[in-house]
């Protein structure tokens, strides 16, 4: 039987301080559920990867870009090193993907919010097994695209679902760790698909891209039936009038059966009546453009904006080609590619599990960026002075280039990589929290097809001043996250209205009487 929010055994406690702990720790139980969960990033991650790697190799070049595949060839001297993988088939096959996703999670939030986190990364692990088994069929490239944009159709769902289901389920002072998994399988996804390109290009009959394309079912598979038997969070099932009996028994197991729940239990009937009364106002997607919520509209936009200019998708998108455009062969680009994505893993890895909850968000995010500034300066540099516009540069630079794209890879790795996730999936209060996400999956898909379409032709024209634009770009959104960024270690997500209440700038929008501001 639903319970009723406004009864007397339910009413809202009095306020609290944000930086009270709750009772409870990581316990099998969410252990399992948040890997099952967090496989979807494993997907998202395999689809950057997958497409990059199948990008550099002859076989799949010569079937679908025979055009590519011609100005590759060494013996073309006519095309400039950095102009030889310029084609915008090329690159719609790679960007389709988001523009897909862009779509998608507008319409994801919405089953997110009404039917629950589990719905939607159901049908997101659906989409990703239709996608993979086109992709592997695909005889030209109008299904190759097609692929593209049913895996497009599944990014949308997952990565609105997953990053909300994690934070929600995680405790207040290890959520950097259980939602970093998010980004971490990324990383894992990415580091798969370059392994498995590197081991696909080596079949001689010239179909190993087929097996590349297709090997995505096996993790769709994985996130699809394992998303059947996940439960839903307790945020989740409040929020839309379940059994509050069942909320507070799920919510006890989450948290170690012997454990009292008391506190944070009355802490979410606490947050959902105040999101009802705001819902009940205005839509969600309105209630994001109130003074109220400012802070949270522009790090809904800001951060994942931000992400795109690191530079990183054109490695996470091209590795494979920018080693091949720097003289390397094919099997070499391949396990260069592989070499970075084991370090950016590692680092991810670090960031999550060990300094995310214990230095912080903000201290990754600024350190990060002044390392990935000085290496996109030294790499533009290098370029600059050693990659001649025709042939190919000595083996001795091609290692100093593949070095300084570690060093970028691993400065991400620990600092804008997981915390942009993970930030933007913990601040949203439960009102606006699915529309919240929705906006920054929106924001990132939008640049990720941005920076996928255009960025050949960028590097085509550009050259290696393209390395100095992203050096650019990251000094100034290092300084954004130093004077805009709350710290959210540690903080509770019901009580998270005190970090803008205590920021130097935020505080000036938001107010302790928000809905009742945002009625009048």
């Amino acid at each position: 039987m639903a319970g009723d929010l406004s009864s007397p055994k339910y009413s809202s406690p009095p306020a609290k301080s944000p930086a009270v702990l709750y009772g409870g720790g990581i316990t099998p139980f969410v252990i399992l559920s948040s890997v099952v969960a967090a496989s979807g990033g494993i997907l998202f991650g395999f689809d950057l990867g997958i497409s990059g790697g199948v990008t550099a190799t002859g076989s799949f070049l010569n079937k679908f870009f025979p055009d590519v595949y011609v100005k590759m060839k060494r013996d073309h001297i006519h095309v400039r090193n950095y102009c030889k993988f310029n084609s915008q088939a090329l690159t719609a096959f790679t960007s389709s993907l988001y523009i897909a996703g862009l779509f998608s999670s507008l319409f994801a939030s919405r089953i997110t919010e009404k039917y629950g986190r589990r719905p939607s990364m159901v049908i997101g692990g659906a989409l990703f097994l239709a996608g993979s088994a086109m992709g592997g069929a695909a005889m030209n490239v109008y299904m190759l695209i097609l692929a593209r944009i049913l895996l497009g159709f599944g990014v949308g769902f997952t990565n609105q679902s997953i990053p909300l289901y994690l934070s929600e389920m995680a405790p207040p002072r290890h959520r950097g760790a259980i939602s970093g998994g998010f980004d971490s399988c990324i990383s894992f996804g990415i580091l798969i698909a370059n392994l498995i390109n590197y081991a696909t290009q080596k079949i001689k009959a010239g179909w190993g891209w087929r097996v590349s394309l297709s090997s995505a079912a096996i993790p769709a598979t994985f996130l699809l039936v394992g998303s059947i038997f996940l439960p839903e969070t307790p945020s989740s099932i409040i929020q839309r009038g379940g059994d509050l009996h069942h909320a507070r028994i799920l919510l006890q197991k989450i948290r170690g059966t012997s454990v009292d729940v008391s506190q944070e239990f009355e802490d979410l009937i606490a947050a959902t009546t105040e999101a009802s009364k705001a819902v009940s106002a205005k839509h969600p997607f309105f209630l994001l453009f109130q003074r109220n919520y400012r802070p949270h509209i522009v790090m809904a936009i800001a951060l994942p904006l931000f992400l795109q200019v690191t530079g990183i998708n054109a490695v996470n998108f091209y590795a494979p080609v920018m080693f091949r455009t720097i003289g390397q062969k094919e099997s070499a680009a391949l396990m260069s590619a592989v070499i970075t994505r084991v370090i950016n893993l590692l680092c991810t890895l670090t960031a999550t599990l060990v300094l995310a909850d214990r230095v912080g968000r903000r201290v990754l995010f600024i350190t990060g960026g002044v390392a990935m500034v000085g290496a996109h300066v030294t790499l533009g540099a290098v370029l600059m002075s050693e990659m001649p516009d025709h042939g190919t540069m000595s083996k001795e630079n091609a290692y100093v280039v593949v070095a300084l794209v570690c060093v970028f890879v691993a400065a991400f790795g620990w600092s804008w990589g997981p915390m942009a996730w993970l930030v933007t999936s913990e601040i949203f209060p439960l009102e606006i929290r699915s529309a919240g996400q929705s906006i920054q999956v929106s924001v990132n898909f939008l640049m990720a097809f941005a920076v996928a379409q255009s960025l050949l032709a960028v590097l085509c024209g550009l050259k290696a001043g393209l390395f100095l634009l992203f050096a650019g770009g990251v000094m100034v959104m290092t300084v954004f996250a130093y004077w805009f960024v709350p710290e959210t270690k540690g903080v509770p997500m019901e009580k998270m209205g005190r970090v803008w209440i205590d920021h130097w700038y935020w505080k000036k929008f938001v107010t302790t009487n928000k809905v009742e501001d945002m009625i009048k």
